[in-house]
This record gives C-alpha cells, sequence and structure tokens, in this order.
C-alpha cells in the first residue's frame, strides 16, 4: 500500500481539477461499444446458463461469474450515465441509465441523486449516512451501549456486509422511494419496479420459477457481494482520508480518500475501471474507459495508495475511524481504548 498526500505535492487545487478536464470528454463509438459488450454478452450467457442446467448445475454456477461481471458493467454504464459521462446528452444519458437500472434492479434517477451526494460529502465526518459504509470514529463507538455496539458489529460483520446487505439493498431496499425523492425520481422508481417484475414474470412463466431462481439468485449474489465489496474498499483502507469541516477539502477526499485498487486485467475489465476510483472522485465526469489513461499520463496520481488484490482483504478488519491517528483501525487494535469493548 503506497500513499502520499497532495498538499505535500506543491500542486494547486486549480491546478490539480485543470489537469485531468481534457479527459472528461465520452466518446460515442466506444459508449455504443461497451453497451455492446456488456449488455448483448450478458443476454447470451443468461441464455448458456439456461442450456446448462440441462448438463451439470455446477456449469450453471461456473457460469454465474462471467455474467456477474457483466452485470457489473452494466451497472458501471448506469453509474457513468448518473454522472452524466457516458454520452453527451442528458436524454440519452437517462434512457440508457434507466434501462441498465431495469436491469441491475436500481432505480437510475434516485440512485443517481443519492450518489451524487456521496461524491459531494465523501470524507466529511460531519456529512456521513448518505451512499457510504456506515464508519463511527472510536470515540463515538466507544460513547454507545452495549447493545448499540452490537448493531454496528453486526453491521459491518463480512457476512452481512457481503452477502446479506447488498441482497436487502439491490432486492428490497431499492424498490421503494426516498422521502426526498422528487416526482421525476418516484416516477423512475416505479417505472424500474414494474419494468423488473414484467421481465421476471415474463421469464418464469416462459422458463418456469424454480429455472429462473436457480440462474438468478448466483447472478444476484455474486454482483451484489462484488458491487459493495468495490464500494468498501475503495474508501475502507487504513490511511483513508477523513476531516471535519472547515478542514475538510474535496480534492484531499477525492484523491487520498479513494484508493487505486488494482486489479488483475480481467477483473479490472468487468468491473469498469472503477477501481481506478481516485481519478474517478476528481473528476466524476470522465468515463470509465478513460480512467485508467488519465491516471497513467497525471503526474499527480504517482503516489496515490495503491491497493493490490490480495492485500484488499486486511481491510476487513478495520471497523473505526481513530481521529487521533487519523487511520482506520479494528475493534482489537493494540493500543486503542475499544480493544476490550463488547
Amino acid at each position: 500500500m503506497i500513499s502520499n498526500s497532495l498538499a505535500e505535492s506543491g500542486v494547486a487545487k486549480g491546478e490539480r481539477q485543470e489537469s485531468v478536464r481534457k479527459y472528461q470528454s465520452p466518446d460515442l463509438r466506444t459508449s455504443i461499444w461497451q453497451i455492446a459488450n456488456s449488455i448483448l454478452p450478458y443476454f447470451v450467457t443468461w441464455y448458456l446458463m439456461y442450456r446448462s442446467l440441462s448438463f451439470s448445475y455446477l456449469l450453471t454456477l461456473l457460469l454465474a461469474f462471467p455474467a456477474a461481471g457483466l452485470l457489473m458493467r452494466i451497472f458501471i454504464i448506469l453509474h457513468d450515465c448518473g454522472h452524466g459521462s457516458f454520452f453527451r446528452s442528458g436524454r440519452a444519458n437517462h434512457f440508457i441509465g434507466t434501462l441498465c437500472g431495469i436491469l441491475t434492479l436500481t432505480p437510475y434517477s434516485q440512485w443517481t441523486r443519492e450518489h451524487a451526494l456521496h461524491h459531494a460529502s465523501s470524507g466529511d465526518l460531519g456529512r456521513r449516512g448518505v451512499g457510504d459504509v456506515s464508519t463511527l470514529t472510536v470515540r463515538e463507538y466507544s460513547a454507545l451501549s452495549g447493545w448499540e455496539r452490537f448493531k454496528y458489529r453486526f453491521y459491518r460483520h463480512p457476512v452481512v456486509m457481503l452477502l446479506i446487505g447488498p441482497q436487502y439493498l439491490f432486492i428490497v431496499s431499492y424498490r421503494f422511494v426516498s422521502r426526498h425523492s422528487g416526482r421525476r425520481e418516484r416516477n423512475n422508481v416505479y417505472l424500474t419496479n414494474i419494468a423488473a417484475f414484467v421481465v421476471a414474470a415474463t421469464l418464469c412463466s416462459t422458463i418456469g420459477v424454480k429455472t429462473f431462481l436457480l440462474i438468478w439468485i448466483p447472478i444476484s449474489v455474486i454482483a451484489g457481494g462484488t458491487a459493495v465489496w468495490l464500494f468498501y474498499i475503495q474508501h475502507q483502507y487504513e490511511t483513508a482520508y477523513w476531516q471535519r469541516a472547515p478542514v475538510w477539502d474535496y480534492v484531499e477526499a477525492a484523491v487520498n480518500g479513494s484508493s487505486y485498487y488494482k486489479l488483475p486485467r480481467v477483473l479490472q475489465w468487468f468491473s469498469g475501471n472503477i477501481g481506478l476510483h481516485h481519478v474517478h472522485h476528481l473528476s466524476p465526469k470522465i468515463p470509465n474507459y478513460k480512467l485508467e489513461r488519465c491516471h497513467n499520463e497525471v503526474q499527480m496520481f504517482d503516489n496515490v495508495t495503491v491497493i493490490a488484490f490480495w492485500e484488499s482483504f486486511r481491510s476487513l478488519s478495520l471497523k473505526l475511524w481513530d481521529e487521533d491517528k487519523r487511520r482506520l483501525v479494528g475493534f482489537k487494535n493494540p493500543g486503542d481504548t475499544v480493544g476490550s469493548a463488547p
């Protein structure tokens, strides 16, 4: 893991953001090609999983991994549309984003608003709770009752975080309108729910409920867990950035509070380059297919936090932000006052 403070680099904030501006323009052909090499293969893999049931369910489960990876790419397209970085046209972004939202069970308009709030407040201790992984400080955790500590530990447990939580989020939580949603967002939630129900009902009536579930469940579990894991590791690592206003700074939070998750090339492709999260948070207008080029060509990214694939799993033990040490720590970290907490 490698890290470096932008404040020490001597690069002015305006210059940092200006240096990435030329990467912000979407390329129509590349965007269309990404739709073609993500959505069409996803449908083909679904069909292959259906056919594989006649031979071996083990083969079906193996095919669920590339299917889940393709579903991740579809979600990244939705994500880019939400930032207005996939097409120049707002209508095109909304149409394709909504289509991808139906396939991923994600209400595009509502999710886009909440995700924008995450970008605006990432790393700000005073604005936690919207679109992020709930993170308490050491002092906050120490002040909790035993029951409240249990609930926080339960929430942060890997099984809950990566297995139960994603299914609740995508299947249950996203079906409801937020109290902050406007009319357009509410209508988009209803449209997504109705369209997803029609697709599922059509498939169930065509191939049978059992067959549908045997295919859909493993894809949902793998894709949902992977999506949450990617989001988790990109902000939850030992030297992450958390500050309170007025010290909190957007650029510092974007680059020092978002990791470069260095994945094997095939996993980077399936995850739509989202591992280059430091570039994305500094400039959400950069399409996913230009993130790596921007990282390689812009000098200020030379010393960002790099997390290797196998190394990343160590971050699962980090649960609390220590404001004194300015790092994430575990529940039983030597020297921490919460080490013996229940």
